[in-house]
């Protein structure tokens, strides 16, 4: 091996055990006695994986001597559902778009288009206000609804959809509508199954941000029972702030799911973006 080629490979190495020590620390921290927490070594001399039932409010916690009046249970649920719901809802939407600025032909469909992504442009926090207002109007406030449906669609999924709607060979839909396809069964029997690495791919990138989203359920939730998983991390912080290995505990039940949904699928993702970035 040349030098300059075992350089880089050290110089990577060391650049994903950098990336990796807050990880380790964070598990280390998650199953440590409190009187452990503020030591700097990585592994706990006594290991107390009680931490992770504590959180999920199957034991009382040692230090206080009570269960804790925080329902992470229910904040895993929430985002797990909202979650879900969004990258269904979003996927439909996107691919709906998709086909029609890929396979269609109508009067200004490519300056719309350009309109369409020029949305990307805009900030998130520049259009929370006027989203907020929408759902009061709409009574969605502190509901499921508020938290799904303003996620529900996407530029960016519109996009990488139409990416791969493009490269597909228009014969395949002349070939459905000689036997008499209609544009919805061209849509659901022909192009979506074509299409499918881009959805996937889609699925993936929405799941793993919606799962992960603060600031819009920081906005919208009000009630104790209806916050996600990021919004209650920051009850720990407020009312345990003290008892760093709760909130590792809760962190890592947050972030090992994620971490594990990537690398079963990362093969899909990478073909996903990779088919997509290649279309015309």
């Amino acid at each position: 091996m040349e030098l300059r080629t075992l350089l880089k490979h050290l110089g990577l190495i060391l650049i994903a055990l950098t990336m990796t020590v807050p990880f380790l620390w964070m598990l280390g921290t998650s199953v440590k006695p409190h009187q452990e927490v503020e030591e700097l070594s990585f592994v706990p001399r006594v290991p107390q994986p009680e931490n992770y039932a504590i959180v999920l409010r199957q034991k009382p916690d040692p230090y206080t001597g009570k269960f804790l009046d925080l329902d992470f249970p229910k904040w895993y649920f929430n985002s797990i559902f909202v979650a879900s719901w969004v990258t269904v809802l979003q996927v439909l939407t996107s691919s709906m778009a998709a086909y029609a600025f890929a396979r269609l032909q109508w009067p200004g469909r490519d300056k719309v288009f350009l309109l369409y992504l020029g949305t990307m442009m805009i900030p998130g926090m520049v259009t929370m206000l006027p989203n907020y207002q929408i759902m009061v109007g709409l009574d969605f406030v502190n509901t499921y609804q508020g938290l799904i449906i303003p996620a529900a669609f996407s530029a960016f999924g519109t996009f990488l959809l139409r990416q791969f709607m493009i490269g597909i060979p228009r014969s395949y839909d002349e070939a459905a509508e000689i036997d008499g396809a209609t544009h919805l069964q061209v849509f659901l029997d022909v192009i979506l199954p074509m299409a499918r690495p881009g959805l996937v791919a889609l699925s993936i990138f929405t799941f793993l941000g919606n799962f992960q989203s603060f600031f819009w359920p920081l906005v919208m939730v009000k009630d104790d029972s209806m916050r996600t998983i990021p919004v209650g991390l920051l009850s720990f912080q407020g009312q345990y702030g003290q008892q760093t290995e709760l909130i590792m505990a809760a962190t890592v039940m947050n972030v090992v799911p994620l971490i594990i949904l990537f690398v079963v699928m990362q093969k899909q993702l990478i073909s996903g973006i990779q088919l997509g970035g290649v279309k015309g």
